[in-house]
């Protein structure tokens, strides 16, 4: 294949500036289980190949899963062709940041290929923990796994020649709670589809689900009859969980370039973070560092390049709360005279390059939690997202969380249900003023993250681990 694809190249060489092939080839498997019994089991392989050409200062993309010669042939003379109709109604030439040559090979890490884990295997420990979550009120027990393998060959007119094969697993389990004329949920080990790595079938097996399913669906049936959370001004300390989700709503999405360029508007949405503010704007309080770190092992966002190219590599965004960087393509870190950090990923083999996120990470601090928790007279303990929302600008945020503690004279005590936070970014960021040692840090994987048009779902991470916030407006949700 890597043959067919280097005479595609060779055949545009001399018609185009730039020119990228990609073949994506994605194993998947994903099963999910309900109350005890397998609800849905899928297995599936797709295969295709990207063609991206620059010309006459425009870029084309055209995409086929039809992979021979002749038919391939044909999809890079269409990309050739829209890149030159695009030119017709180009504001200026768009030109790449400088990438040396690569010629690599990246294999993901892993112990355990799930692949060859039975699926018998992964089905009865989800029906096994499924069926535990199922006491008092708890009506509803859910498991579900997901498994991939995808396999990339990217070449370039520069001369890079890249192979990666990535492994990525997941999942986790929920306990549905009903009654009390009230519906309550708890998650594990994370909201919203569990946790997720580029690691192997390890990665399950260390969640430990049977467990923590007996004390996730006690969780759900107490939030029930617990209390609305209240309502004032207070501090608070946000789990890792939820903590993942604050840095990638309100610091990931608005640190990405071309959003800031204008070129978002529409779907996703800009940023606040304009170019003004690069190295001159205070983003948080000097606690907060937060990187962008391709190389993280494990990391759902880990991998040895991006789909343009450019090697994995940790930059960083916010420096002690000041911000100081963004995540780019070569397009747009040619704007502003850099190297691009990496950041040019596509969902797939039919999809273009975009700026998306890695491993969006707030690095550790150096506090033990009991001393974090220890500072606070009054307060909360929130973690595991239940909603979220944030304003195009991602300045505006309201987060709800599956489950809140009440902190008083710095011990966690009764549970409250429903609980929400609010703030503006910035201010909310200039209020941390403490961040737990790297002994609570996890990097937590995000495997629904969109964006683009057509939309395309990536699956990135950030690395967090509980941190305290001063003064937040909390309540609780309707």
């Amino acid at each position: 294949m890597k043959e067919i694809l280097k005479d595609i190249l060779s055949w545009l060489e001399t018609k185009v500036s730039y020119a990228d092939l990609r073949l994506v080839q994605t194993e998947k498997e994903n099963i999910e289980v309900e109350n005890g019994i397998l609800s849905s089991y899928n297995v599936s392989t797709d295969r295709g190949v990207g063609i991206r050409v620059l010309a006459n200062g425009a870029w084309g993309f055209a995409a086929s899963n039809n992979l021979n010669k002749v038919s391939l042939r044909e999809t890079a003379a269409k990309a050739l062709d829209i890149a030159r109709a695009s030119a017709l109604t180009k504001k200026e030439d768009i030109r790449l940041a400088h990438e040396d040559k690569h010629i690599d090979t990246y294999i993901t890490p892993i112990t355990k290929n799930p692949f060859q884990i039975s699926p018998s295997k992964k089905i009865d420990l989800l029906v096994r923990a499924t069926k535990i979550m199922l006491k008092d009120k708890v009506k509803k027990g859910e498991g579900s796994f997901s498994f991939y393998k995808t396999h990339k060959i990217f070449i370039s007119t520069e001369g890079s020649e890249i192979e990666q094969t990535i492994f990525e697993s997941g999942g986790g389990i929920t306990a549905y709670a009903i009654g009390e004329g009230d519906f309550q949920k708890r998650s594990y080990p994370s909201s919203f589809g569990g946790d997720y790595a580029t690691r192997g079938y390890e990665f399950i097996e260390e969640m430990n689900l049977l467990e923590n399913a007996e004390r996730v669906a006690e969780e759900a049936n107490q939030l029930l009859a617990a209390p609305p959370a209240p309502e004032g001004i207070t501090d608070i300390v946000l789990g890792g969980s939820q903590l993942a989700l604050q840095v990638h709503e309100s610091c990931g999405h608005p640190v990405e370039l071309d959003r800031v360029l204008g070129k978002e508007i529409s779907f996703a949405g800009g940023s606040f973070l304009s170019l003004d503010k690069l190295n001159n704007f205070t983003y948080g309080s000097p606690e907060v560092t937060i990187v962008a770190d391709a190389t993280v092992p494990g990391g759902l966002g880990t991998f040895g390049y991006d789909d343009e190219g450019v090697p994995a590599s940790k930059s960083y965004l916010v420096n002690k709360g000041k911000f100081v960087g963004y995540l780019m393509s070569r397009e747009d870190a040619f704007k502003l005279g850099l190297p691009s950090n990496g950041a040019g990923r596509a969902e797939n083999w039919n999809r273009i390059p975009l700026v998306r996120m890695t491993n969006i990470n707030l690095l550790p601090g150096n506090l033990e939690l009991d001393r974090l928790i220890g500072d606070i007279k009054e307060g909360l303990y929130l973690d595991y997202n239940k909603s979220w929302s944030i304003d195009d600008k991602r300045i505006n945020f309201q987060f709800g969380t599956e489950i809140a503690r009440e902190i008083k004279n710095g011990k966690l005590g009764k549970i409250y249900k429903n609980a929400v936070y609010q703030g503006i970014t910035p201010e909310f960021w200039k209020s941390c003023d403490g961040i737990s040692s790297e002994k609570y840090w996890n990097v937590w994987g995000v495997a629904n993250c969109g964006k683009g048009q057509p939309e395309q779902v990536m699956r990135v991470a950030h690395g967090t681990s509980p941190a305290r916030f001063r003064k937040v407006k909390v309540g609780a949700s309707k």
